[in-house]
C-alpha cells in the first residue's frame, strides 16, 4: 500500500486502488519503452542509412514477413493483458459488496448532500467508516456532475432523472477532497467536499450525535453549526462581503429589492421561504442560483438557520 502517493497519482487509499495504480503503470512503461525502442531505431537509421556518395536505385525489397507479424502479434499481445487486466478491475470496482454502507448522494450547483440510511443528512462532508464498504446511490437535482476522489481512484457521473452507482472501501483513516469532475456551471471549481474516513468507533459515535439534531445547543448555536456544515458559508457571507449569494450580516429586519422589481422585508417567513423555495424571490444584482433545502433541512434545522441570521443583526 503506497503511503506517500508518486509524481503521477496520490497515496492509494482505497482497496482497490492499488491495481487501478498497477494497471496504469503498466501501460505508462510500456509506452515509454516503445517510444524509446522506436525512437532509437529511428535516429539509427537516419544516421546509418543516409544518403551519401553517388545517388543509386533503393532496393526493390518492399516487405519483410516475419518482421511485420512480429510487429503485429506483440501489440495484440499487449493489448489483450491490458484488456483483461482492466477488465478484471472494471468489475471488481462495479459490483458492490452485500454488505456496503448504503447512502444517497444528491448533487446540485454547487454542493453534494449525503443521506444516511440512519436519517442522518449532511453537506460537502461525507463521513464514513475505515475497512467498510460504501455504496453510493447518486443522482443530480439539475445537470450533469461526476463525483471524483483521486486518492479512492473513484469516478463517477451523476446525472439527473437516474440513478448512477459507485462504491469504496477506504483502507486508511484521514480526509480525502471530493471534487465535481464535470463542468456544471458558474461554480463548478468550487463544488468540493471532503470524505471523512474515521475508525468503526468513531463512526458510531458520529451517527448517534448527529441523530440528536443538535441537541444540547440552543438555536443560534445550532445555526451557526449547519451555517458551516450545510453550506450556506459558500455563497453568503456574515462579515458583509460581497459573494456569490447577499451577505447575511445584519439583513434581518431590513428592506430588499427583488428582480421583479418589488420589494419585502426580512422576517423569519422570508428567510424561511428563502430556503425551501429559493426561486420565489430572488434579491435584485443576483444570479437565480441557489438550490432548494426542500427536502435536505429538517424543521428544527430552518428553524435554527433562522435564529442564527437574526443574530448576526447589528
Amino acid at each position: 500500500m503506497d503511503s506517500t502517493g508518486t509524481f503521477w497519482l496520490p497515496p492509494t487509499s482505497s482497496t482497490f486502488a492499488a491495481n487501478v495504480d498497477s494497471l496504469f503503470y503498466f501501460i505508462y512503461w510500456v509506452s515509454v519503452l516503445i517510444f524509446v525502442l522506436v525512437t532509437a531505431i529511428s535516429i539509427f537509421f537516419m544516421i546509418r542509412y543516409r544518403r551519401r556518395g553517388k545517388r543509386e536505385l533503393t532496393s526493390g525489397v518492399d516487405h519483410n514477413t516475419k518482421l511485420e507479424i512480429l510487429w503485429t502479434v506483440i501489440p495484440t499481445i499487449l493489448v489483450f493483458v491490458v484488456f483483461i487486466w482492466g477488465f478484471k478491475g472494471f468489475l471488481k470496482m462495479h459490483v458492490v459488496p452485500a454488505n456496503a454502507i448504503e447512502i444517497k448522494v444528491t448533487a446540485q450547483k454547487w454542493f453534494w448532500s449525503f443521506d444516511y440510511p440512519e436519517g442522518i443528512n449532511s453537506v460537502d462532508d461525507l463521513v464514513v467508516p475505515v475497512g467498510k464498504p460504501v455504496k453510493l446511490l447518486m443522482s443530480s437535482k439539475d445537470v450533469i456532475h461526476s463525483f471524483f476522489v483521486p486518492a479512492f481512484r473513484v469516478k463517477q457521473d451523476v446525472v439527473p432523472n437516474r440513478y448512477t452507482i459507485a462504491w469504496f472501501e477506504a483502507n486508511r483513516i484521514g480526509e480525502y477532497t471530493l471534487f465535481c469532475a464535470e463542468y456544471c456551471g458558474k461554480s463548478h471549481s468550487e463544488m468540493t467536499g471532503t470524505i471523512k474516513v474515521v475508525s468503526q468507533e468513531e463512526y458510531a459515535k458520529w451517527l448517534e450525535k448527529n441523530t440528536s439534531l443538535g441537541e444540547g445547543l440552543t438555536l443560534e448555536e445550532y445555526g451557526k453549526q449547519l451555517y458551516k456544515t450545510k453550506g450556506c458559508a459558500t455563497c453568503h457571507s456574515i462579515d458583509g462581503s460581497a459573494s456569490t449569494g447577499p451577505t447575511f450580516k445584519n439583513v434581518f429586519g431590513h428592506s430588499v429589492s427583488f428582480t421583479d422589481g418589488s420589494s419585502a422585508t426580512v422576517d423569519e417567513n422570508y428567510l424561511r421561504e428563502s430556503i425551501l423555495n429559493p426561486m420565489a424571490k430572488v434579491v435584485s444584482g443576483y444570479q437565480p442560483v441557489m438550490p432548494t433545502f426542500q427536502g435536505i433541512l429538517k424543521n428544527r434545522q430552518i428553524d435554527a438557520l433562522v435564529a442564527y441570521i437574526k443574530s448576526l443583526k447589528e
